[in-house]
């Protein structure tokens, strides 16, 4: 039995040593390279006492970072890696919310450390990455480490201002790739292109599967997501094959009509999700590639990244959402009903999971670990942890999950129940809105509904008129350039919330 995701990369390394594992599309890393770097990385951290702890990691989008990972890993330790465009003061929270003891930087961003307090032990990249493996520390690792040791840990945005560390061992991302892959198909010939910054758990659904199977990811620069034509450009240049990407990044591409004048020819695999996908341009990327097979993903954080998948093999309704099918093989899901029982068919409840995929909690957070990862509320005989995502969903005729939205983006106007995003859908039904977002105001009791196309807001509004009682139209529709993203490339709803946009 597996219980070390290195044992990927070293059965890998055997097959394909030349074989490039990670690029940028410029420096490319082999798998000889990449296990002699990481193994390097981590012995240089157990010589200098660094073992079963957090290694804070501020380095660029590159292979370098990817070895640093695993060399973090090798020494025992799990990995955090650090958004290096978020302020100074949450960075600082960060190091002392995990008490780091050591930061690996690479050279470009080893300026920010000026701005930071830090008083741990900083090490430059280029100064431990070619230190010579000590095989024998490497394998007393080895030896003690078990599946439920951690191995990295994830910051997520905390409702109080304070981060907060989700972290995942060794047997949830194992499982998690073993399932990911068998339900996506990759293989030895998957050709990735990764779209996510590093420091999220979402480029576990490239990262991963490079080093079991022994296929190429490259890591797409963050630019070249402003300049679809050139993006795509990219896609063709590497024979990209499989994009998993937010749905934000492929409306970018179907909106501006990209995939006419330029469509990325070698798609085969193209896997979605943390968003709803807009009807019109999920359509617009089926008729460009109607040979591609379409997987819509759903999944938090808190459960190791994605844990239901829906593939696109039958046509849907012409307003029926997009599902996101069911869960992965040994998750299991439960909508559990405000009265506390599971949900019918067609009845909306909340989505509780459990299973390996569920995560260990939030780092040195008890009080916020006790309010999600709580006991299953269908088992009374014995404890069972399970993760309350705070997402609304229910199952259609097919026995499909649907999702509806946050539990928190559920409303009360004028004395009705209302769902934003049954108002987004609306929206983005429109004929010319490429993206729809409605926030709600509540210290003015309005909802306001930001979109980008190529329709006037009052035209929008009539529109609108037609699908949507006249409770639920929004007080404000507002035409933006671009819709506000966060790092991962999802629409940025608190911007919006605090009106941050013009």
């Amino acid at each position: 039995m597996q219980t070390n995701i290195l044992e990927y990369l070293e059965e890998t390394v055997k097959r394909l040593p030349d074989k490039i594992a990670y690029s940028d599309g410029v420096d490319n890393m082999s798998f000889s390279e990449l296990y002699r770097i990481s193994r390097g990385i981590g012995t240089y951290l157990l010589e200098n006492n660094f073992t079963h702890e957090a290694i804070a990691i501020l380095m660029e989008k590159h292979p370098r970072q990817v070895a640093t990972f695993y060399g973090a890993v090798y020494a025992g330790c799990f990995y955090v890696s650090i958004d290096p465009e978020m302020p100074p003061r949450r960075m600082e929270m960060i190091l002392e919310s995990i008490h780091a003891r050591v930061l690996i930087v690479d050279e470009k961003y080893e300026k920010l450390l000026s701005g930071i307090t830090f008083e741990g032990t900083v090490l430059r990249y280029d100064e431990i990455c070619n230190v010579e493996e000590n095989t024998a520390a490497l394998m007393c690792v080895r030896e003690r480490q078990i599946d439920t040791d951690p191995i990295y840990i994830v910051f997520t945005s905390g409702s109080t201002g304070v981060p907060k560390g989700v972290a995942a061992c060794h047997r949830s991302v194992i499982d998690y790739v073993e399932t990911l892959c068998d339900a996506l198909g990759f293989s030895e010939n998957t050709v990735f292109a990764n779209q996510t910054p590093l420091f999220f758990d979402a480029p576990l659904k490239e990262l991963m599967p490079v080093i079991k199977f022994g296929a190429t990811a490259y890591l797409v620069p963050r630019k070249l997501f402003m300049f679809p034509m050139k993006l795509c450009d990219f896609l063709n240049e590497h024979r990209v094959n499989t994009v998993c990407w937010v749905v934000s990044a492929l409306t970018m591409i179907s909106s501006l009509g990209v995939l006419e004048k330029n469509p990325p020819k070698y798609l085969t695999t193209v896997a979605f999700g943390s968003e709803v996908f807009p009807r019109r341009q999920y359509d617009l990327w089926r008729e460009a590639l109607p040979d591609a097979k379409f997987f819509n993903l759903y999944g938090p954080t808190e459960a190791t990244g994605m844990s239901c998948f829906w593939r696109a093999e039958r046509s849907l309704g012409k307003d029926e959402p997009i599902p996101v099918g069911r869960p992965f093989r040994n998750t299991d899901l439960m909508l559990i009903t405000e009265d506390g029982r599971e949900a019918k068919e067609g009845e909306q409840g909340e989505i509780f999971l459990r299973g390996t995929c569920v995560t260990l909690g939030y780092f040195n957070n008890p009080e916020k670990t006790a309010e999600a990862f709580v006991q299953n509320p269908l088992q009374h005989a014995y404890p069972e942890t399970v993760y309350r995502t705070g997402d609304l969903a229910y199952r259609n005729g097919y026995g499909e999950l649907v999702f509806v939205s946050r539990k928190d983006a559920q409303i009360k106007h004028m004395g009705h129940r209302i769902e934003l995003g049954e108002i987004e859908s609306a929206a983005a039904g429109c004929e010319h809105v490429t993206r729809a977002c409605c926030v709600y105001d509540k210290e003015n009791k309005r909802i306001l509904l930001y979109y980008t196309g190529n329709i006037v807001e009052n035209e929008l509004w009539r529109l609108l008129k037609v699908y949507l009682p006249r409770y639920m139209l929004p007080a404000v529709c507002k035409k933006l350039d671009l819709m506000p993203l966060t790092p991962n490339g999802k629409i940025d709803r608190k911007k919006l919330q605090a009106n941050e946009v013009r």
